[in-house]
């Protein structure tokens, strides 16, 4: 399945920056959210992930105007929308459920908010059989929505957020009533109706592959406050605390204390041995004696035969799942002196393409990362 823009759509929205500043929402005491500030770039793929409760959906709800924040303000370019009616802001939403019409037929659930608008018939007609066109529905505009497949009835959502021709477009966890096969298939096809459309979106999921592999930029949330924002690359890679660590990807944590520190650089000591770690960025700065958290993903991890002159754990090797193109180690680290470490130390190992270690379980094994795969987080 492939959805291309027909050339009636292409450029018809002018690119703007999106700006919240200091945006607070309140619910009695609840502090949804909590001083939010961000800025999404023209025709940027902008990620809001999280965790359930962090404040992604009442963040996106306050951009429609859906909702009105208690403090702060909203900016699309150079306007002030932030007490701007919902209807005024030139925003397309796609909703978790889709919320179409079930007694409207495709066109119909389409062109809905152009009739609100106003627009002469004539031209509903036009940009409905555009928009329709564009997510390849044309077959199905007499269609009842009770007909259409979840991947059929989620291209209706968006075709009807398209044809307002919307200055942002805001996505609420669109793909999550899916399977994971047409899943897969809708997220690069999102990306590219919003790229050929030189879009400026903003998308919210708890997925973070869907994040990962879509985003141009992405921001942490958790609590009603940002984390963390940056590409999805900088977010994996140099997570800026253990929060953000441990919720995009999965990762290993090894508690440890500062013996030596540079610029950008730390060497910790641990009970499983000493490292070397990059920290997460360079206002962070570390000093003799402090207490950290190293962070290094299952994939960074290698095992060895022999071990190495440095960041190598001595351990021995546990369970394993085999999935054919990767497996899963259990590792257990074990001391200098060759004793199991106290409290115990397991650690999760992934390697692609998997060797004949679990035929060897329980044997002495060396688990290895590069300095640049280990992170130093502040405790």
């Amino acid at each position: 399945m492939v959805l291309t823009l027909c050339s009636g759509l292409r450029h018809l929205w002018a690119m703007i920056p999106v700006r919240l500043e200091n945006l607070v929402k309140r619910f009695g005491d609840l502090a949804a959210l909590d001083g939010v500030t961000l800025a999404v770039e023209p025709g940027e793929l902008f990620f809001l992930l999280g965790p359930s409760g962090a404040g992604k959906t009442t963040l996106l709800r306050c951009l429609a105007g859906l909702l009105m924040p208690d403090e702060g303000r909203i900016w699309f370019g150079d306007e002030d929308v932030t007490r701007v009616e919902p209807h005024l802001r030139q925003t397309g939403m796609v909703f978790q459920n889709y919320a179409l019409w079930p007694h409207l037929n495709v066109a119909d659930n389409v062109g809905f908010g152009l009739k609100q608008q106003k627009v002469n018939r004539d031209e509903i007609e036009q940009r409905v059989r555009e928009a329709l066109a564009a997510v390849q529905l044309t077959a199905q505009e007499t269609a009842r929505i009770h007909q259409l497949s979840g991947g059929q009835q989620q291209r209706v959502a968006l075709a009807r957020a398209l044809v307002t021709r919307p200055r942002c477009l805001l996505l609420d966890e669109p793909l999550s009533n899916l399977d994971a096969k047409l899943r897969q298939e809708l997220r690069s096809e999102i990306r590219r109706i919003c790229k050929e459309s030189k879009l400026t979106a903003i998308y919210v999921t708890h997925d973070q592959k869907e994040a990962l592999s879509l985003g141009d930029r992405v921001a942490v949330i958790a609590g009603g406050k940002v984390r963390q924002i940056g590409t999805p690359r900088e977010v994996y890679r140099r997570p800026c605390d253990r929060l953000v660590a441990d919720f995009i990807g999965e990762t290993n944590f090894l508690e440890g204390e500062v013996i030596r520190a540079d610029v950008g650089t730390a060497w910790v000591r641990t009970a499983a041995g000493d490292f070397e770690g990059v920290l997460p960025d360079s206002a962070t700065t570390l000093v003799e004696g402090a207490k950290v958290t190293l962070s290094i993903r299952p994939e960074c991890l290698r095992l060895l035969g022999e071990p190495a002159e440095e960041n190598t754990i001595t351990g021995r090797v546990g369970d394993v799942t085999y999935f054919g193109e990767i497996a899963h180690y259990e590792f257990e680290a074990l001391g200098r002196d060759g004793a199991a470490v106290s409290p115990p130390t397991r650690l999760r190992i992934s390697e692609l393409n998997p060797r004949a270690w679990q035929g060897r379980r329980g044997q002495p094994f060396y688990a290895y990362a590069d300095a640049d795969d280990v992170v130093v987080l502040p405790s």
